[in-house]
C-alpha cells in the first residue's frame, strides 16, 4: 500500500469518531485501531491464502509498530540476504534486464540486485555460488538488514 495513503487513512481515523478501520487490497491488508487517548497506530498484515484469518491486539500509543509475523515456510537451499536496509531493484533501470533470474546459475562474486540507500545505488553481489530457486523481493520493495532476497541450491 502507498505510505500517502496509508498516512491518510491514520489522519482520518484520528480526526473521526471511528475506533478500528481494515481495509484489505490485493497486496495485503490494512488495520488501523484506535485506542482511548492513543493515536491509530496501523497494522499490516500481508496477504493470505482463504481460510487464514490475521488478527492483531491493540498496540499502546508508545510501543513501537512491529513487523507482522507470517507462518514459518520450510525452504530449501541457501539465502542471499540484504546487507542493508533500503530499497530492493532486480535491475539496474526500468527497461534494463535482470540481474539475476529464478532458474539462473550464479558464482560468487555475481551481481544479484541493486539496494537503493539514501539516494546511493549498491549493487549486491551473491556471496555463495548455485542456482536461484526462488526471488523473495519484489522490485522496488523496501527490505530490511539481513532480510532474505533469494533463494539459491
Amino acid at each position: 500500500m502507498d505510505l500517502r495513503k496509508l498516512k491518510t487513512l491514520i489522519d482520518l481515523v484520528s480526526e473521526s469518531n471511528i475506533s478500528e478501520l481494515e481495509i484489505t487490497e490485493a497486496d495485503g491488508k490494512v488495520r488501523i485501531v484506535k485506542s482511548e487517548g492513543a493515536v491509530a497506530v496501523p497494522m499490516m498484515v500481508p496477504a493470505m491464502p482463504a481460510g487464514q484469518v490475521a488478527t492483531a491486539a491493540p498496540l499502546a500509543a508508545a510501543a513501537p509498530v512491529a513487523a507482522p509475523v507470517a507462518a514459518p515456510v520450510v525452504e530449501t537451499g541457501q539465502v542471499i540476504t540484504s546487507p542493508m536496509v533500503g530499497t530492493f531493484y532486480r535491475a539496474s533501470g526500468p527497461n534494463a534486464k535482470a540481474f539475476a533470474e529464478v532458474g539462473q546459475q550464479i558464482k560468487e562474486g555475481d551481481p544479484v540486485c541493486i539496494i537503493e540507500a539514501m539516494k546511493i545505488m549498491n549493487e549486491i553481489d551473491a556471496e555463495i555460488s548455485g542456482t536461484i530457486t526462488k526471488i523473495l523481493c519484489e522490485n522496488g520493495q523496501p527490505v530490511e538488514f539481513g532480510q532474505p532476497l533469494f533463494l539459491v541450491e
